[in-house]
């Protein structure tokens, strides 16, 4: 069994609803695919990345294990977010629900070079450009509070495999600005 490691976002409503029940109703449809949820962190209210493109998000993470191969979990992601109304049409643009595999246990994929022509790219590349095979870990995840922040919640121990930081560590390298517009919501 793989350790899987999910972000979970939303800030458009999903069929009438609310982001936070679309995040609530993903989660019940991970457990009800191959996968056992092991965690879900806190849900917390986050401003729209990049800043100033729209309402701002409801983001979580949830730790899965599953056997399957990562890109069949990816595939599951895909499955849950269309049912959900996901439309991918703008890179980075408001969404129904976002579902990324962040990280498999202290898995590089495809391997390091890839992984690391990713995590480098210019932020005017990586507006423009996609991967067309999965990157793992998320090659920005160190950079993105809206991420760490969740993920931090259940998995603050995890060991980057490129970095050899964990989740903690990376959070406190983060900007204390970045760290202050994470709010957590009331249960």
């Amino acid at each position: 069994m793989n350790d899987f490691y999910i972000a979970l976002g939303a800030n458009l409503p999903s069929g009438g609803s609310l982001p936070s029940d679309t995040l609530k109703a993903a989660i019940d449809d991970l457990s009800q695919q191959n996968m056992a949820v092991q965690a879900i962190s806190a849900f917390y209210r986050t401003p729209c990345f990049p800043a100033g493109t729209g309402p701002d998000y409801i983001n979580a993470a949830a730790h899965l294990k599953s056997d399957m191969p990562s890109k069949d979990i990816l595939a599951q992601l895909h499955e849950i977010e269309a049912k959900h109304g996901r439309e991918r049409v703008e890179r980075w643009g408001m969404r129904t629900l976002d579902l990324d595999l962040i990280a498999c246990g202290d898995s590089v994929l495809p391997d390091l070079a890839t992984y690391e022509t990713w995590r480098k790219l210019s932020p005017d590349r990586q507006r423009q450009a996609a991967p067309s095979e999965l990157v793992l870990p998320h090659p920005r995840l160190q950079d993105r509070a809206f991420v760490l922040v969740p993920l931090r919640d259940i998995a603050a121990q995890w060991r980057h495999p490129v970095l050899g930081l964990t989740v903690t560590e990376m959070c406190n390298s983060l900007a204390p600005e970045a760290l202050a517009e994470i709010v957590m919501l009331e249960s």
